[in-house]
């Protein structure tokens, strides 16, 4: 027997008689609401999808099966302990069940021409590598030898900061307070593209052996990333660890075999040729190569060498699967970390607090013990010394008495694991901000942004060197309060007067070498183009180089035109979709009428925009959570948009406005009574 509710917010809340079943109901439940969503997840893993959206998917496909990400997925799968495949497998049938019921409602299906397929037992890891194989460090590599070969490798220092597309999640917990004998709070929230449908299905599971509360992957069982089981509570973040490493191959061909340089002389490499399906195009091929490193997965066009990546997973055939039934079953923060023993990657910085006052601070996944320079480019593959030795840095697990903050920020915990971290201030705020008796949930919407060098750029500027118009801009943003308010027209134009600066300096002396063609796929545009690796670091632009001219010129630029308007006009909301269907087009203009966004990048409020390149609000909460471990009722959360994929849904965007204004929702509580059976 097995029970599907939902609370007012289309929530489900899910009960079976064991895991297995409960975990097939989970697979049903996120076909019916996400069927097209977890079919192109499915799509993706497999490097098919511009067989079913066309040819403008072929980069993300060439890369798809480059990389052998189904291949990865199956050899994972393989691995499994039986209880966890078979775990896996029922979820498989679960999927299976209801996606031809679930695809009947999703206009995207009807739009392009296609039907979902059934799934195979390794897709759900096949989804998992698709949200992750990015979420890493190897594309800013590619960057770091772009900067190396254009403008010397002493200028790496100007682009230390996260990059376009990394992970800029905060998570916090506040100890147990035994005067009132309040528990511990864990909350936070995960910053992400804003894809649309949202990432993470809020979700409650329940069988015999738990009752857990969390956010789930559509397409991958369990709660991998937060969850609370009454017990315990658990968050994570990016922990910033550099665990991927990229390779400079030199490759030599006989035929159709691929020889490859090794320490020893040329060894022969992995080579087979595949074909890409394309929706009204032509199919193209695509050349496999995998050498003793890893996957080759691009070309540098400059210096002809192959790029090939290493990345645990690859190595180990593990992704860290055998860790998510462990922890729903987990009552204490020691079955939390016993749990995420098994976790291969992401790297991920873990929150966990128990209801007798615990909290554990973890580094839980792999990462391999090298040479140093691997963390900063590609290195050469023929070098033994940049060969993996073997080893993996152990899990960081240590006690934590106090407040705990994780904002991707370079601490003790963390600091051997990466190279690259996110700035301090987050961090600092956040913890100010608890300092001051600040409620959890209001940290979430915070939208001051730091005194960093660039606006303290605004400072160094001699007003009797302007004219009045832009004498009178510099005036008005030095008395600004730096609140990056969605009704503030000095945010607005603090953010026209950054970009004009971004785009002067694409042709400052120091930086406009950077424009030379720097080599590497189109897949990766978003972490090699100039124009947004310069707009994300102008803090550290405005630290290193003397801006004080360019700046004066954006100022008057902004002063003579138009007004820059209010932020909230400019920080339009852009969730990232596939455009293929009228219904989600027309749904995310209605959802652009209806909020206006705070925040920015440097905001605890991340909602993040690329100065110079777009104000629009592109990647930003993905969630937000408050976990109560004195009353789980009393825990709150949000997404984006609402618990359906579906469009014309009554619950596709229910909490969006909630989302927008920093209101959270309740959890679903209560007796699992159940008004479906199936």
């Amino acid at each position: 027997m097995t029970h599907v509710d939902r609370d007012r917010w289309g929530v489900p809340r899910l009960w079976a008689a064991d895991v297995d079943a409960l975990a097939r109901l989970q697979g049903r439940v996120a076909a019916l609401d996400r069927a097209w969503q977890i079919s192109v997840e499915r799509w993706r893993a497999e490097g098919r999808l511009a067989a079913h959206v066309g040819p403008a998917e072929l980069a993300w496909d060439r890369f798809a099966r480059r990389v052998r990400l189904d291949d990865t997925a199956r050899r994972c799968y393989e691995r499994l302990d039986p209880d966890t495949r078979r775990w896996v497998e029922a979820y498989v049938d679960g999927v299976n069940s209801g996606l031809a019921e679930g695809a009947a409602d999703a206009p995207e299906f009807a739009a392009t021409g296609t039907a979902p397929e059934p799934w195979r037992p390794w897709s759900p890891l096949g989804v998992f590598l698709v949200q992750h194989v990015l979420f890493s460090t190897f594309p800013n590599k590619l960057w770091h030898a772009h900067v190396a070969r254009t403008l010397g490798p002493e200028a790496a220092g100007l682009f230390a900061v996260e990059g376009p597309a990394s992970s800029g999640s905060n998570a916090w917990a506040l100890p147990a307070d035994p005067a009132t004998g309040r528990g511990p709070v864990i909350a936070g929230d995960p910053h992400r593209l804003l894809e649309l449908p949202g990432v993470y299905q809020q979700v409650r599971l329940a069988c015999p052996e738990f009752d857990v509360i969390g956010l789930a992957f559509p397409g991958v069982p369990g709660l991998p990333h937060f969850g609370h089981t009454g017990g315990v509570a658990w968050a994570v973040t990016n922990a910033m660890a550099d665990y991927q490493d990229l390779y400079r191959e030199r490759l030599r061909r006989d035929g159709d075999r691929v020889l490859v340089r090794d320490a020893d002389g040329w060894t022969p490499a992995a080579r087979h040729v595949e074909e890409i399906e394309v929706r009204g195009g032509a199919p193209e091929t695509v050349e496999v190569i995998e050498t003793p490193r890893g996957p080759v997965i691009d070309h540098d066009r400059v210096t002809g060498e192959a790029i090939a990546l290493r990345t645990p997973s690859r190595v180990e055939a593990r992704l860290g699967f055998e860790a998510l039934l462990p922890l729903l079953r987990a009552r204490r923060t020691g079955d939390v970390a016993d749990a995420l023993r098994h976790w291969v990657e992401p790297v991920n910085s873990v929150l966990a607090a128990d209801t007798e006052g615990v909290v554990r601070r973890l580094v839980a996944g792999l990462v391999p013990v090298r040479d140093e320079r691997c963390r900063r480019e590609p290195v050469p593959a023929w070098e033994p010394r940049y060969r993996w030795r073997g080893d993996y840095l152990p899990l960081v697990d240590e006690a934590v008495d106090g407040v705990a903050v994780c904002a991707n920020d370079r601490r003790d915990d963390v600091a051997a694991h990466g190279a690259d971290f996110a700035p301090p201030h987050r961090a600092r705020r956040i913890r100010a901000l608890l300092a001051d008796g600040a409620e959890p949930s209001t940290v979430h919407t915070d939208d001051r942004l730091p005194a960093g060098p660039l606006y303290r750029l605004l400072d160094r500027l001699d007003p009797g060197r302007l004219d009045e118009p832009a004498r009178a801009l510099l005036l008005r943003l030095r008395g600004w309060d730096r609140a990056m308010a969605a009704g503030s027209a000095e945010a607005g134009a603090y953010a026209a007067w950054r970009a004009a600066l971004a785009r002067r300096l694409r042709v400052h002396p120091r930086l406009r070498a950077l424009d030379e063609p720097c080599g590497f796929d189109e897949l990766f545009a978003p972490w090699t183009d100039p124009a947004a690796r310069i707009g994300l670091a102008l803090d550290h632009l405005a630290a290193a180089l003397d801006l004080a001219e360019p700046a004066a010129e954006a100022l008057a630029e902004v002063a003579a035109g138009p007004a820059p308007g209010e932020w909230g006009g400019r920080h339009l909301l852009h969730p990232v979709h596939l455009g293929v269907a009228p219904a989600v087009t027309d749904a995310v203009t209605a959802m652009r009428r209806r909020v206006a966004l705070a925040g920015d990048t440097d905001c605890v409020l991340a909602t993040s925009s690329v100065p110079g390149v777009s104000d629009a609000c592109w990647r930003g909460p993905v969630a937000r959570y408050v976990w109560d471990l004195t009353d789980r009722a009393a825990s709150r959360w949000i997404v984006p948009f609402g618990a359906s994929g579906r469009p014309g849904d009554a619950h596709f965007a229910d909490q969006l406005t909630h989302w927008a204004a920093g209101t959270l929702i309740p959890v679903p509580a209560g007796p699992l009574t159940g008004d479906e059976t199936t």
